[in-house]
Formats: C-alpha cells, structure tokens, sequence
C-alpha cells in the first residue's frame, strides 16, 4: 500500500487538508472548513479553538487521514495566540492582518536604536503584523490579560501542540514562522534576547515555543485524532514558507525563481543562501523552514481588494477594462504594509466625465499589482539580484487563475510568466514536508519530485511604461495623503 501524508494550510479563512501519496505526488483526498474572522477598524481576530475544530473536520473530510503516516500544518503567519494555564487562549487571537499595533511597532522600532538595527540584528523591521508588535498592544491595552499568559505560540504551533496533545505543554516552532516574530533573529538563528527585553517586551523567553530543526519529527499524533497511532508530526511552519517550499524553492537549487502570490494579501518573495538585512522594512528577512533564507515582501490588499472595487460598482471581477486609462487607484482598504502605512485608505483619482466603471476596475488591478511588482525588485536586490536564467515569474494564489490579473500582471512585468497546474500549494508544501519525514529528503526535494511548479508559460509582452510612471508617481505621493489617521 502507498505511503499517505496529510497537509494542513490553516489561512485566515479556512483550513485546508490535502492527503497526498508519497511516492506520486498525487492528491487522494481533500477536506475543507471555514473559520469566522471578526473585528472592525484596524481590529482582525479569530478563536484558535474554530481552527482545532476547522482541522479536525478537514482531516475528517480526507477519507484518508486514518492512513496517513505523518502529517504537517501549514499556517497563516505572525499571529499572537496568547496561552493561560489551563492551556487555552485568554483571549482571542490577534491576526496578522490586525493594524491596532501600529504604534507599538513604531515604538519598538524606535527602542532598538531604528530600523538599521533592526534589519542588521534581526533580518526584518517591525511592523504592525508582527508578533512582538502584537505582544506590546496586548501589554498596553489589555494588561489583565497579558499577566494570565503562560505560553505564547504562533497559529501554525497552537495546532501542532494541538496534534501533540497539548498545545502549552508542546511548545514547538520551525525556523520560518519564528523569523514572523520581530523576537527570533534570521540573522544569528536565536531567539534576540535584545528585544525579549525592551521595557514594551519585557517577554520571558520561557514562554515561547522550542524552535525545532529543518526535517526532523517533532512527536507522534496524539490519542483521540482522526490519524493512525503513530503518525508522526512535522514542526510545520508559515503559510509563506510552506508554498515556497511547495514550489520546491530552495537557496541551493531554485537559480533565483520568483514568485508572486494572489490571495487576500499579496506576497512576492525568492529563496536566498543569506539573510536579507532591509533597513527600508519593505522586504522582510524571514528564514525559510529548509535552512535557507526567504526574503519576502507583503502587501495587506489584493484579491480581496479588487473584488471589493468590483462589488462597488457592481461588476463581475473579469469585466475590467482591457487596456490601462487615465484612472490610478491604490487599494489600501485596510491600511498598508508594503508601504507602511497601517493608517491609509484607498486612494483613487484621474476620474473625467468619459471614465467608465470597467477602467476604474482595471485601475485597482493594476495598483495591487505595481505594488507588488516594485516590492518584487527589493526583494530580488536582498537576495543578491538576479533571477531565473528566463526572467520568468511563477504566479500562484486565488488571482492566478484570473484572466485579468494575468494580463495585468504579464503588462506591468514585462516578464513571462508560468503559472503552476498544483493548486493549494500551502498545503502541498506541509504535506512535502510530512513526506521528507518518512524519504529523508528535504521539502523542496520531495516538491521537484512532484513537479509542483511545472505548469504554461505565457509569454512576455511590452511592459506598459506609461501605466506603471503613473503608478509610480502616486505611490511616492501616498504617504504624504495617508500617513495617519484622521
């Protein structure tokens, strides 16, 4: 009988579980739950029990979990789920997507002696979705809380614990989601006791979870779980790292590939032999869970964006205009991380008595886009330049499969552009990693195997250069219209 191992991607939204053979790559079996996110304003948050119950009912849903021989959880990073005692949340998890920290992260960049430190001591600048920004707003504004807490984990580690048996008394992490944090250094490989002890911190080392080596079994499945006895447990890692390592990205042997995510947010990132050191904070110096580094750079709004600017004007998302007008918009409809304006609101301007609702549409396509595309030549430039030998970009995500964002894409890059036939790459990367535990092969070596990333190769067209000065000329003005709040 053929080996199964199960992946997890447990994202904002939902989780997803993919039983996968080891030997083929093929997918046997999928599940799917939803989780619930609330909050208004700046506030996103979520109870970790709906995603226990979410990932119970996914691996249900397989039809195969009782014969998967291991198993890994891909989750959605920077997080704050806040153990007390008893091991159960105080309180609801903060989101990565939660802007309330803004301050605190402003604050704690400040503390270390500003961004050149921060880049030089730990890989990354603090923002808004990172943890230790996160921990310093639950100090701040909910101290009661704050003084019950007993361990502090990630999404992707409360589920592992929760695989374990017991998500406080299991505390364990991978490399990839603990460089999420602002507290564990790519740079060193440590947790920075610099930072655990800035007075807005002031975080006992003690409460954090173990970080775990790259391919080595964490446990065994816990009693009581839809998985066979034995099954062993992978550390998981990050959403990001866990596609990247779907995508069989690695610093040794990717030759610069770059990839672009469509989903709620967008991503766009590559894999590095060395930390990236950004003082700018637009390009993250997150590890990736194989040894290696994953420079990576995150924008709040995407698909979700565009498809809001679709329901407002009442329109199908594909009835965007086929060429670019006179219309920019930038889609900052939940503040901003790249740039860093956590405060911002849209932006939209050029409109004349003649513009119709299908370019303003276009509009937003090309905003969430050129974002991304520009963060995308930071991000190459921390890992050393370059790129694959063709130029080509590797599309993934919902807003891969839009005619719209392809086209959009492909016209903003200049650039070919493949997008891969693996769908729920999140979970593949998890289920890579499960299978490395059984091969002894690292995630990107069982991804190749799959062929995860092979997939059409549209061909580059003329970049739109007015489209993208346009672009470029609004984004250097969006700081001075969107700095703060009102």
């Amino acid at each position: 009988m053929a080996a199964i191992v199960i992946g997890v991607d447990s994202s904002t939204q939902a989780t997803k579980a993919l039983a996968v053979d080891v030997e083929s790559g093929e997918v046997v079996g999928t599940g799917r739950a939803p989780h619930t996110v609330r909050g208004t304003g700046g506030a996103r948050e979520s109870d970790p029990e709906q995603w226990w119950d979410a990932l119970r009912a996914a691996l249900e849903a397989t039809g195969r979990a009782g014969e998967a021989a291991a198993v890994s959880v891909g989750g959605q990073q920077h997080g704050l789920v806040a153990l007390g005692a008893d091991g159960r949340p105080v309180r609801p998890a903060l989101l990565w997507n939660d802007v309330r920290p803004a301050p605190q992260a402003e604050r704690l960049v400040a503390a270390l002696g500003g961004p050149q430190e921060w880049a030089r001591r730990i890989g990354s600048v603090p923002t808004a979705a990172f943890t230790a920004a996160k921990w310093a707003w639950l100090r701040a504004n909910e101290p009661e809380a704050a003084a019950r807490v007993r361990g502090i984990r990630l999404p992707h580690d409360y589920l592992t614990g929760r695989l374990l048996g017991d998500a406080l008394r299991h505390g364990v992490t991978d490399r990839g989601d603990a460089s999420g944090t602002g507290w564990w250094s790519a740079v060193t490989g440590a947790y920075a006791e610099e930072v655990l002890a800035l007075p807005e911190v002031a975080l006992d080392p003690a409460l954090l979870p173990e970080v775990a080596l790259p391919g080595k079994p964490v446990g065994e499945a816990a009693a009581g779980l839809p998985l066979r006895p034995g099954a062993l447990v992978a550390t998981g890692t990050g959403d990001n790292m866990a596609a990247a390592a779907g995508l069989g990205l690695s610093a040794a042997g990717s030759g610069g590939t770059a990839v672009l995510s469509l989903g709620t947010s967008g991503t766009a990132y590559t894999a590095s032999a060395r930390p990236a050191a950004d003082p700018t904070g637009v390009v993250a110096g997150f590890a990736d869970t194989l040894g290696g580094h994953l420079p990576l750079a995150c924008t709040l709004n995407c698909t979700l964006a565009v498809d809001k600017t679709a329901a407002l004007l009442g329109l199908d998302r594909d009835a965007a205009a086929d060429s670019s007008g006179e219309v920019v918009m930038l889609p900052f409809l939940d503040g901003e991380r790249t740039p860093n304006l956590p405060y911002a609101s849209g932006l939209l301007y050029g409109l004349r008595q003649g513009t119709t609702g299908a370019e303003v549409l276009r509009a937003a396509y090309e905003g969430a886009a050129y974002l991304l595309l520009a963060a995308l030549d930071e991000v190459r430039a921390q890992a050393g330049g370059g790129g694959s030998p063709s130029g080509e970009l590797l599309l993934i995500g919902g807003g891969a499969r839009g005619r719209v964002w392809l086209d959009v894409v492909r016209r903003l890059s200049g650039a070919p552009v493949r997008v891969p036939r693996a769908d729920e790459l999140v979970a593949l990367g998890a289920a890579a990693q499960a299978a490395g535990l059984l091969t002894g092969e690292d995630a990107a070596a069982v991804a190749h195997r799959w062929q995860t990333a092979t997939g059409p190769v549209h061909p580059a067209v003329r970049r739109d250069e007015r489209a993208c000065a346009r672009l470029a000329e609004a984004v250097a003005r969006s700081g001075e219209l969107t700095a703060r709040p009102l």
